[in-house]
């Protein structure tokens, strides 16, 4: 089963964040929120530390495992939304995890501190 879901715009607005701290590319930080969480998720539903997802602007499809498709499929038919809708909250809820302060050291080189 491939979900498909686009990204909340606090999600985007993390990803956002993360590129500008790092002076990476929106798409290169988006990637980046989008393993984490899909990461957290799994590891938590499935022991799971491998994931294999598309980003394709806010876009995303994903092709959860079977424990992470099992559970989304309950809380989806308990809450009157489909699978996709019940991923895109769990991974909502991770946007702004992992942003802690970057330090200098952090940064590349030539970077003006803030």
């Amino acid at each position: 089963m491939t979900l498909t879901f686009e990204v909340s715009d606090r999600l985007y607005e993390a990803a956002q964040e993360w590129a500008d701290r790092r002076l990476e590319d929106i798409d290169e930080a988006m990637e980046t929120k989008v393993e984490q969480a899909l990461l957290e998720i799994e590891h938590l539903v499935s022991q799971s530390h491998d994931v294999a997802f598309e980003v394709d602007g806010r876009e995303i499809r994903y092709e959860p495992t079977e424990e992470l498709a099992a559970l989304l499929r309950r809380q989806a038919e308990e809450s009157g939304i489909d699978e996709s809708t019940a991923l895109k909250m769990h991974v909502d809820l991770y946007a702004n995890a992992f942003l802690d302060d970057v330090t200098d050291e952090q940064k590349p080189p030539g970077t003006p501190s803030e």
